[in-house]
């Protein structure tokens, strides 16, 4: 007996892995059934981005060193497309051009979102018709149509021109004028007010009416109250309505070419950066340079992105944070 004992006390234990059971390796079989489905259903999108996004930026990529017509074979040349690009009068001046865009058209858009965001929140009536008429030109302000409609409002002798005529501003036509073309084209980004404030108009909606009751007791005033309720509350949606506005703004182009009738001026008076980098591309057969000055635009987006970023910490707060 004892001889049995030690034999049994001296075996190794069974550590032989044990069966997986039939329902687990079920579930094993199940899950990856869906997850073949799951990437059979993002196929689609998955080519669309390789074929259509992810190919054309490296092909653009590899031109912005090149000297590349779409004729002939693209031949290397390193920075000369950005050392070119920096020498180029032109150039500076479409820069210059979309940045007094951007500084002017931007604010004015977003003030213009938030006040009438304001009117809204109130309630009255016919409170829903006014929201989809504000916001209407958002759906229809980016076409062609748009665009030629507005050019003609803005020419000589147009109702622009009678309108200021009659009040003794006599500026003439402002698409003829190149000191005044340009504010044709932050009238039309500002008209487009509908989307900003429908997301202002969102964010208003979440303030709770405790916070404004408690200011009135405590005497504060509509404007005190905006200051120090208001604008903390919905800085977020803020944020997030600069942020959007403002790279929208980087990348206008079908106003600025349908208002100037494809000439981007008078004298220059409208070529914004994505204007000037059509001309080079499609009109002077220069793709290469085009695609180094697309990677400057992206570089110089991505600049102005960050620094909105870095900048929340001081204006933008979150209830988290508060927490």
């Amino acid at each position: 007996m004892g001889t049995a004992m030690t034999l049994v006390k001296d075996s190794p234990p069974n550590t032989a892995p044990r069966p997986e059971s039939a329902s687990a390796a079920g579930a094993r079989r199940r899950g990856r059934r869906e997850n073949l489905a799951g990437y059979l259903f993002m196929s689609p999108w998955i080519a669309g981005f390789l074929l259509l996004t992810a190919g054309p930026m490296a092909a653009s990529l590899y031109f912005a060193f090149t000297d590349y017509n779409l004729f002939n074979s693209p031949k290397w040349i390193g920075f000369d497309n950005f050392t070119t690009m920096f020498d180029d009068p032109r150039w500076q001046n479409s820069v210059e051009v979309t940045a007094k865009y951007v500084v002017i058209g931007t604010p004015l858009k977003l003030l213009l979102a938030l006040g009438v965001a304001l009117l809204l929140a109130q309630s009255r009536r016919g409170q829903a018709f006014y929201r989809a008429a504000f916001y209407a030109p958002s759906l229809i302000g980016a076409s062609v149509s748009i665009g030629f409609v507005w050019r003609a409002l803005f020419s000589d002798d147009a109702v622009v021109d009678r309108t200021q005529s009659f009040f003794g501003f006599h500026v003439g036509g402002w698409v003829g004028n190149p000191d005044w073309v340009l504010y044709s084209l932050v009238a039309l980004t500002v008209w487009q007010f509908g989307a900003p404030m429908v997301i202002f108009l969102a964010g208003l909606k979440q303030v709770p009416r405790e916070l404004y009751e408690a200011a009135e007791v405590d005497g504060a005033g509509p404007f005190r109250r905006f200051w120090n309720i208001t604008l903390p509350m919905i800085s977020p949606v803020l944020f997030f309505n600069v942020l959007l506005e403002t790279i929208h703004s980087f990348q206008i182009f079908g106003s600025a070419y349908v208002v100037s009738n494809g000439t981007c001026g008078p004298a220059d008076a409208t070529l914004v950066y994505t204007c000037y980098l059509y001309q080079k591309g499609f009109k002077d057969s220069q793709m290469g340079f085009a695609s180094a000055m697309a990677w400057m635009l992206l570089l110089a987006v991505a600049l102005v992105t960050a620094v909105l970023f870095w900048s929340q910490k001081r204006w933008v707060h979150y209830e988290e944070a508060a927490r």
